[in-house]
């Protein structure tokens, strides 16, 4: 199956979003298809990271229509209209999307092994055995086999977003969303996160990357898009819009983080 053919598992559709007076996201259209790594760039403020919260539903788009998996985000339809779902309803939905922040959010008085446990007993029902089981394993995808029993403390950085990746992944996702999953992490300790989101990427797992790291976005994106002011300003096929920009303000953009 060609790209082209996968089925679609994230489509953005006028997505509009305000906060007070500043209109923060002006007419979001964007498509990811299954497997496929779309990394999203631009300067701080262009919209990116609430563009990622709307396609979760952790920001309530203002306009516009967002589906992942066939289902519209946070409403259902009846009637050609849309309402909100209630919150019970939203998180269920929320549980196939799995999400990766700037900053870990672990539980500090829980071992790295607790902490990707803690959502699957607690949401999933799953047994505890089993789940201790499926965490031991995703510590080790994920390079962390001697760490199960380490607490978030006397875990370097890039150890503590891997344990955030492996968290993620506890739900079992269909989506991934990484917001600048590498910005908090000093320069030496990167690398470790970016080959674990490499090996995601290389297992079929479908992303998208908020991210500074042009590198990795040519390397693994199948799709970049950059944004400024809150729309998208170009879009294409990594290696063209970083070696060959055709607007003036990607330009200026990649000839300052180039």
């Amino acid at each position: 199956m060609t790209t082209t053919e996968r089925p679609l598992m994230v489509e953005a559709r006028g997505i509009r979003k305000r906060f007070g007076f500043h209109e923060v996201l002006k007419g979001i259209d964007l498509q990811v298809r299954t497997g496929e790594v779309l990394c999203l760039i631009g300067p701080s403020g262009s919209g990116k990271s609430t563009f990622l919260r709307c396609i979760n539903h952790l920001e309530r788009a203002d306009g516009g229509e967002l589906r992942v998996d066939g289902e519209l985000v946070g409403y259902r339809e009846k009637g050609g209209k849309l309402y909100e779902l209630r919150e019970k309803d939203i998180a269920a939905r929320r549980r196939t999307i799995g999400m990766v922040f700037q900053r870990f959010n672990l539980f500090p008085h829980l071992t790295a092994l607790e902490n990707v446990m803690e959502a699957p007993v607690r949401v999933l029902r799953t047994p505890r055995a089993q789940a201790a089981t499926e965490a031991r394993e995703l510590l080790t995808r994920v390079g962390l086999a001697g760490k199960y029993d380490a607490y978030p403390a006397t875990l370097s950085g890039g150890q503590q977003q891997r344990v955030a990746i492996a968290r993620a992944l506890a739900m079992r996702p269909r989506l991934m969303l990484f917001d600048e999953p590498t910005s908090a992490l000093d320069p030496e300790l990167v690398g470790e996160v970016l080959d674990v989101m490499r090996q995601l990427a290389a297992d079929g797992m479908t992303m998208v990357v908020v991210t500074h790291e042009m590198g990795f976005a040519r390397e693994v994106g199948d799709t970049l898009v950059f944004m400024d002011d809150g729309v998208v300003v170009e879009a294409g096929d990594p290696r063209e819009v970083l070696g060959n920009p055709q607007h003036e303000r990607t330009r200026s953009f990649l000839s300052k983080v180039l």
